[in-house]
Parts: C-alpha cells; sequence; structure tokens
C-alpha cells in the first residue's frame, strides 16, 4: 500500500507545474516545438508564430485553442529565423538574423505582404539587408562576439533590432540598433545599449515587442520580463526600467503585445518543458 501512496504522490508532483505569474493560454502543436517568434496582426484573426533554424521556412497561423489553421511556405531558406513583428497595414517582419557564431554576412529582415497571408502558393518576400558598422571580422573574435540577434520590432516605418551577446560574462548585454523597413541593404544605425545585471546565459535577450500606442517595450529573457517606459524618442533602452520576475524558468524565445497591458509568450519545448502560449498582465 506504500507504494502505491508513493507513486501517486510522485506522479501528482510531477502533474503540478507551476507557471509562476504566467497564465497557459494553450499547449501548441508538435510543429512548433522549436518556436521563435510570435505576433500578432491587423487584418488577421490567428496569432502568427516561426520556427528557428534547421526546420522549414514556413509560416504558421494558429488559432486561440492552438489549432494550425494556415501554414504559409515562404520563398526563402530559413538561415536562422529568430522573431517576427508587423506594421500597422498588417505586413510580417521575418528576422532571419541569427548569428550564433558571428560569422553571416547575409543578415536579414523578410517582409511577407499582408494580402499574401491567406494565400495557398509559395509566398514571394521582399528582403532587407543588413549589417553591423561594428562588427569587421567573420567571425568576430571571441571577446568581440556581440553581433548575434533574437528580437526585432517595427515602429514608425523602421524595424529595431536588439542583440545577443554571446561573449561571457557580458551575457545580459544588448546593443539597439535600427533600419528603414523598405527593400534594400543597410548598415544598421546603432542607438544605444544596455546592461541587465546578471551575466549567465539566463540574461539573454530572445525577444522584443512595442505596445500598440508605442509608450511600453518589452524584452523576454528566459525568466524574467524587461519592461521600458518614459524613453527619449526612439531610444527605447533609455528612461524609467523594471524588471518583471515571471517566477518561471523555460527556453522562452518570444514575447508579443495581445494589447496595451497584455502580452503573449511563448517557449521552446525542450527537455520534457515548455511547448506553450502564455498570457501575463501588466499591472
Amino acid at each position: 500500500m506504500k507504494k502505491y501512496i508513493l507513486l501517486f504522490s510522485l506522479l501528482t508532483l510531477l502533474g503540478c507545474q507551476d507557471y509562476g505569474k504566467l497564465t497557459v493560454v494553450t499547449d501548441l502543436p508538435n510543429t512548433l516545438k522549436e518556436v521563435s517568434g510570435t505576433e500578432i496582426t491587423r487584418n488577421s484573426d490567428l496569432i502568427w508564430m516561426l520556427n528557428d533554424s534547421g526546420n522549414k521556412p514556413h509560416l504558421y497561423g494558429l488559432s486561440y485553442s492552438g489549432k494550425i489553421d494556415n501554414e504559409l511556405k515562404i520563398q526563402a531558406k530559413n538561415h536562422d529565423w529568430e522573431d517576427l513583428t508587423s506594421d500597422k497595414e498588417g505586413n510580417l517582419y521575418i528576422g532571419d538574423f541569427g548569428n550564433n557564431d558571428s560569422k553571416r554576412q547575409n543578415l536579414a529582415i523578410l517582409k511577407v505582404n499582408h494580402q499574401d497571408l491567406m494565400s495557398k502558393s509559395e509566398i514571394e518576400i521582399e528582403r532587407i539587408r543588413f549589417s553591423y558598422p561594428e562588427q569587421t571580422k567573420f567571425p568576430a573574435k571571441k571577446k568581440n562576439r556581440f553581433f548575434d540577434s533574437e528580437s526585432l520590432f517595427y515602429w514608425n516605418n523602421s524595424l529595431y533590432i536588439f542583440t545577443k551577446s554571446r561573449v561571457k560574462n557580458h551575457y545580459g548585454k544588448t546593443s539597439l540598433y535600427k533600419i528603414p523597413a523598405e527593400k534594400g541593404n543597410y548598415k544598421a544605425e546603432f542607438i544605444s545599449t544596455f546592461k541587465n545585471d546578471c551575466n549567465d546565459i539566463s540574461c539573454w535577450i530572445t525577444s522584443a515587442a512595442i505596445s500598440p500606442d508605442g509608450k511600453k517595450v518589452v524584452l523576454l529573457t528566459s525568466k524574467s520580463v524587461l519592461l521600458f517606459t518614459n524613453f527619449k524618442g526612439d531610444d527605447f533602452l533609455s528612461g524609467t526600467f523594471k524588471k518583471l520576475p515571471l517566477e518561471h524558468t523555460s527556453q522562452k524565445e518570444s514575447i508579443t503585445f495581445k494589447d496595451e497591458n497584455t502580452l503573449y509568450i511563448s517557449d521552446e519545448k525542450a527537455h520534457g518543458a515548455g511547448g506553450f502560449l502564455y498570457e501575463l498582465k501588466l499591472n
């Protein structure tokens, strides 16, 4: 009897998952076990998602119950897709700028026209190419590998990129860059740098989003949301900063605003955990 009681207690413990301040909206289909970008757009009732490198160059439109209602094949290679954003017309932008080893010279953001989001054929894109003016060696030396990125959002006809540091003891550092949101080849404009107050890999910046009214910016890590308000112009890393601990650690890879005070966050399915779309209320 004691053996069965112990087994029941263990199963009950394993079944009780603590998501801290996050509320689970839905679990994600296995097709999206490596989800890396999440976005809500105008002119669409779906939640759009993508997977990162090593996966098909597809966009997935999910219902709020977690069902894939639309799957779009993009006419571009998934070198290392990392984040997803949209503009006021409902066009989507795919950040193909994952750069783990700081050796890529084909960094790009891919624009998907909103009229194509319900298409059944392969989707053509506009390619917005860019480079970091500070990077002169490919690959950069290990002490200078600040040129990876997993974070992107659109604001006022520009695209804003937040870097992810690969330098030991500087994992909490991110730099903000800006490029035009139109086809071309650009040197990214450096705006500013922010240093999170921790240095392990849980500090990596893995996604970014701006509120619909442009007054709040959030950056995501595996265990917290970094909230910026009262910033000056488009220096989104200036102004008032607040760290929001999530009381839950997982491989969180994407964040977007549902409305002015509500966030959607998703994580990869890894090591028997994750694979969910969550909601977080901003007080």
